[in-house]
């Protein structure tokens, strides 16, 4: 168990972790090349990018903060609980500026977590990983970047997501408000 409870900072690991990475996580950074069993488990906050394998059980009770996963293989969905999480693609910044404008549009939109987009956050925090472990899967994934990037797999939890779209809501409130104090001052 590594990172149990962390409430912030950055970790970078070359190499595999153990069974229950990052349970509990509540604030922290975090980068390794794969996980055992039930990582990110209860997760509350933070950001975790595995740029390997991970076990079974992986984001079982997850509720918020957000998790990057290199599915290689493809089968990372078979060994994630889905329970209270959606597995989504990573998109570009423009694919996800694009949706964006789309949810605006529609009367809805979300905060950016850590914000920032979600392919600029990866890319950082995998380039963040390569710096400080010289490792080699992290600079093998950035030579590549966008084919490595079209295999990550974002990790969202449900209720991250609501408190997010909420977010923007009162902050599309607060904005209307200070906009309508300024008109009258005018």
């Amino acid at each position: 168990t590594v990172m149990y409870g962390a409430i912030g900072g950055e970790a970078y690991f070359r190499g595999v972790a153990g069974e229950r990475f990052a349970v509990r996580n509540s604030g922290a950074t975090a980068v390794v090349e794969g996980t055992g069993d039930h990582g990110c488990e209860y997760m509350t906050g933070g950001t975790v990018v595995v740029l390997g394998p991970t076990g079974r059980n992986f984001a079982a009770g997850m509720s918020g903060g957000v998790a990057f996963v290199y599915d290689r293989d493809g089968l990372f969905a078979r060994r994630c609980n889905s329970a209270m999480v959606a597995i989504e693609a990573v998109p570009t910044e423009s694919e996800q500026t694009r949706a964006e404008a789309d949810q605006v549009a529609a009367g809805k939109g979300l905060v950016r977590h850590a914000g920032k987009g979600d392919d600029a956050l990866l890319r950082e925090l995998v380039e963040r990983h390569a710096l400080h472990t010289d490792s080699s899967v992290a600079k093998q994934l950035l030579e590549n970047w966008d084919a490595a990037r079209s295999r990550f797999v974002k990790v969202m939890p449900h209720e991250y997501r609501r408190a997010l779209t909420e977010q923007y809501a009162q902050l599309v409130v607060a904005k209307a408000s200070t906009q309508q104090k300024v008109a009258e001052k005018v």
